[in-house]
Formats: C-alpha cells, sequence, structure tokens
C-alpha cells in the first residue's frame, strides 16, 4: 500500500484508523517524490522560523482517479528549522475543496496517526463519503502526509526493526544487551540510508511544517481533525502557535502527560480488557470461528504452542513464536465489526498450522519504521536497563496474562532502548493557553487507548469537552453516527455537546 519499500517486523508497534478497514489494495497518488535531504542535527528556534516564512505550495491538478477534481501539491519545508536556509524536505498533500463553496467556513487538515499516510487515509475517507459530510461541504479538506511518511520524503532503512532471535520481553541480562545492540544497528542503518532527518521527524518539528502549510494556505487558523498520535501533534501546534486554531476534533485520546510507567501500564489493562470483550462476544456470537468455545483458553493454548514450537507462516520459510502471535493481537481488537471475526479465524488457522494472518498489518497504509522512529524521539522510555524492565515484565504479567503486555507502548519502549538520540516528552507543564475548547471523541472500551486518557488530555486544553461512545471502536467520526452529529456541530459552529453526553452506536 505504500509507495517507498520498506521491511516488515512482525513485532512491530501498531497503530490503527477504521478508514482503511476495507482497503486491500491502493494506487499511487500523482504527487511528485521528494529528494535526499542533509543538515547537521539542532534544536529548533523561534527566530530561525521568522526569518525564513513559509514557501508557496506548489498546485496542480491531481491525476490519481481517486481524486479526481482535486488539487496535489507539494511544499519544501527545513529539515533542521534551526537551520531554514539549510537541506529541505519535500512535503506531498490532497486538497479537496469545500463541495459548499457559497458556505465555506475555512480550511480542515486531517491527520493520521504516526507512521500513518494521511493521504492514503484519506482516500478511504472518500470511499466512505467523507466529501458528502458537512465536513467535506463546509470545509477544503487538506491530507499532508508528515515529514518521513508516505508521499512525502519517507524513512527508509535496509534493515529490519527487530532481527530473528530477538525478543521484546528478555529474561535475562544477555537477552537485554542483545536487544539494545539490534536497536543500535537498526538506528546506524537507518541514519546510514537517510540522514539527518531521523533525527527531525519529531512532533515539534511536524508541527511547524504545519504551521509552513497555514500559511502557504494563506489561512489565519487551521480546524485539526487528528486521530491518537496526532491528537498530541495537534495539541502541540496550538501550544506552539497559539491562536492559529479555530477548532480541535480530537478522536481516540492519548495521554503523554502520564509518568512513562503508568502509561504502559494502563495500556496494558485496557488491551487486556478488550480481548476479554473479544473473547466473550466470540464465545457467543455464531459469526466468529471459535464460536462456543473458551475462547480465551484457546488462544492461551495457542500462545504456549507457538512458543514451544514456532509456528510456519504459509510459503515464506518465516514462523512465529508465541510472543510474534501477542504482539500482533492488539491490532485486531480495535474494530469490532470488521477485526474481531477476523481475529477468531487468525486463531483458528494458526491452531491449524498456518499463521500467515499475525504477519499481516491491519493498517495497510501504515509505516512501522516512522512509527518507531518518532516514538524514540518523542518518548522517554519506562525502563532503560534490564533490572527496570524485569520489574516491568512482572506488571505485564499480573496486568496482562494473556497478551503478555505486548501492547504499543510495549513495544515502543523496547524497540527504543539503545536509541542514539535521546527522548523528549512533548507533554505540555501547564494547560495549553490560547488553544480552542477541543472536543475528544473516546470509545469506553477502546484497546489502544484507555478511556481516562481523553480526560487528561481534556485537562490540557482549558474547556474542552469529552464525548463518550459506549463501544469498542477507534475512529468513531466514521464508525458511531451520533458522534458524527456532534462532531459537525462543533466543527460548524464551535458546539460542544453537554457535559456527560454518552453516544450509543
Amino acid at each position: 500500500m505504500r509507495l517507498f519499500p520498506r521491511v516488515t517486523d512482525i513485532r512491530r508497534p501498531r497503530r490503527y484508523f477504521a478508514l482503511a478497514v476495507a482497503a486491500t489494495a491502493v494506487a499511487a497518488v500523482a504527487i511528485p517524490t521528494a529528494a535526499a535531504a542533509n543538515s547537521p542535527a539542532s534544536a529548533s528556534s523561534a527566530s530561525a522560523e521568522r526569518s525564513n516564512p513559509a514557501a508557496g505550495i506548489a498546485w496542480q491538478p491531481c491525476t490519481d482517479p481517486d481524486f479526481a477534481g482535486m488539487d496535489c501539491g507539494t511544499m519544501k519545508a527545513p529539515v533542521d528549522y534551526a537551520h531554514p536556509g539549510g537541506p529541505q524536505v519535500s512535503l506531498s498533500m490532497v486538497r479537496h475543496r469545500a463541495s459548499d463553496g457559497a458556505h465555506r467556513i475555512g480550511a480542515l487538515v486531517l491527520n493520521d496517526g504516526a507512521g500513518g499516510s494521511s493521504i492514503e487515509q484519506f482516500r478511504f475517507a472518500l470511499r466512505f463519503g467523507l466529501a458528502q459530510t458537512p465536513m467535506g461541504q463546509r470545509f477544503d479538506v487538506i491530507a499532508m502526509d508528515p515529514r518521513g511518511v508516505g508521499h512525502s520524503q519517507a524513512i527508509h532503512c535496509t534493515r529490519p526493526a527487530k532481527a530473528p532471535g530477538i525478543t521484546d520481553l528478555p529474561s535475562n541480562q544477555a537477552q537485554f544487551d542483545a536487544l539494545v545492540a539490534n536497536n543500535q544497528a537498526f538506528a546506524a542503518d537507518c541514519l546510514k540510508n537517510n540522514g539527518p532527518l531521523l533525527t527531525h521527524i519529531d512532533m515539534a518539528s511536524t508541527a511547524r511544517d504545519f504551521e509552513r502549510l497555514r500559511v502557504g494556505l494563506h489561512e489565519t487558523q487551521l480546524n485539526w481533525y487528528g486521530i491518537q498520535y496526532s491528537d498530541l501533534l495537534g495539541r502541540t501546534y496550538a501550544q506552539m502557535f497559539p491562536g492559529r486554531l479555530r477548532t480541535m476534533l480530537l478522536d481516540t485520546a492519548l495521554d503523554d502527560a502520564l509518568p512513562p510507567t503508568e502509561r504502559v501500564a494502563t495500556e496494558m489493562a485496557t488491551a487486556e480488557q478488550a480481548f476479554d470483550r473479544f473473547a466473550g462476544w466470540c464465545h457467543d456470537t455464531d459469526s466468529c470461528a471459535l464460536h462456543g468455545q473458551d475462547v480465551a483458553a484457546v488462544y492461551d493454548q495457542l500462545v504456549a504452542k507457538a512458543d514451544r514450537t514456532p509456528i510456519a507462516v504459509k510459503g515464506t520459510g518465516q514462523t512465529l513464536t508465541g510472543q510474534d502471535i501477542q504482539a500482533a493481537t492488539q491490532d485486531f481488537l480495535v474494530i469490532k465489526s470488521v477485526t474481531w471475526s477476523t481475529l477468531g479465524t487468525a486463531i483458528q488457522q494458526a491452531l491449524a498450522g498456518d499463521a500467515t494472518a499475525f504477519t499481516h498489518d491491519v493498517d495497510k497504509t501504515l509505516d512501522h519504521t516512522q512509527l518507531q522512529v518518532a516514538a524514540c524521539l518523542d518518548q522517554p522510555p519506562a525502563a532503560t536497563t534490564y533490572a527496570g524492565l524485569a520489574q516491568l515484565e512482572m506488571l505485564a504479567r499480573q496486568t496482562s496474562p494473556h497478551l503478555g503486555g505486548l501492547v504499543q507502548s510495549w513495544t515502543n519502549m523496547t524497540g527504543c532502548l539503545g536509541w542514539p538520540v535521546a527522548a523528549h516528552s512533548t507533554a505540555p507543564a501547564s494547560p495549553v493557553k490560547h488553544a480552542p475548547p477541543a472536543l475528544i471523541l473516546q470509545s469506553t472500551h477502546q484497546t489502544l487507548s484507555a478511556y481516562s486518557w481523553a480526560f487528561g488530555l481534556a485537562a490540557q486544553l482549558p474547556g474542552s469537552s469529552v464525548l463518550s461512545i459506549n463501544g469498542d471502536d477507534y475512529s468513531t467520526y466514521i464508525t458511531s453516527p451520533c458522534a458524527a452529529s456532534n462532531a459537525n456541530s462543533y466543527l460548524i459552529d464551535r458546539t460542544l455537546p453537554a457535559a456527560g453526553t454518552l453516544c450509543a452506536y
């Protein structure tokens, strides 16, 4: 689904977006690709930004059939904003102009999560009828791939993120040391192939790109639609550029103000609860391949079997361990109506000797390399030594007996051990000033995002409202008519739902 090659890591960090659930292939967007960039790594500065106003956007009619009648554009941005005259990175975007031009409100930027192509997600959004929604009618919707992703200049590494035999759950110092050495080799390979761009795909640099986009669009303010990681990106943009956002629609929140240990522990428990809900549903539902069985026990048997004798991936020569299967499972829990039945079938097939389903990306637009690198730059790890990780592994065993704690936060953390560039949290020290009150859409039982995180994020954005959706799904603007109705009212009239509002599907 990507235009740029990448290695596949079956023990991958994960992020999902509902618009991608039905697709299996996409065509290439007719947008010029970026040239390589090189620049010394250094901190960004506001004075450097002011000395180099945003360059214009080069627009042209899109030639991709999915974007017929729309505008495709490219824009240059400094690799390092502290050196605006240095090498540039090329950013690509697609714009759908408001279909009700007479009542156009402004520009809305559609943002995927870390590592995801906003352009490809926009392709799926159009197939789901986004152009006919109030969002598509009243706003110019712009999808720009962030630096390091998709149709913009993409990160490319030739070495797999984790070599065979490397475990995310080391049981001794030697295995821990091997994990660290693996990560250092991966980082060195990525740096060799990408140059200093690798150290400048952090959240602050990406936020500066969106300010450059705003200036290039000649808009006084933007409207922001973020999903998971890009909720934090929107918050960061609002913090860095006060008053530049009119609205912030934030779907499936993260709360990076939590201590790292608390965040990973909360996600472990949240994903485990989602698995338990899946197991109960599968037992009671005729369409699930494991209907009538003790699904949790069957899954545990599969994991134990694969740890004793790794299970083949048909036609590849590859095999999966139980840990590989556990690390892939969270992906299957994100959308009840689509991915839960797929997980039941995947378990049944693996028990029969073919674990292929657990190697497939549920989200086919995601670049796991970019996601891993961004996590290493933006999220200080919860543990940096074997002793610290061993304590967290005990927590994982107690909190997450089925999934083993192998959730997104965990694999991000273990993938960053030994990373050569120190991470810097982007969480604000105090509530963000001069940001619009946000509408935060949050499912009560989403595997990737604890329900409580929405309220933590709301506290960072004064006046914001959490709209609770009673269910399990991710990206609720698409999956919940109630959420969509409230979101449209907010985007158009800036009207927030009453405090304590609960949506049912």
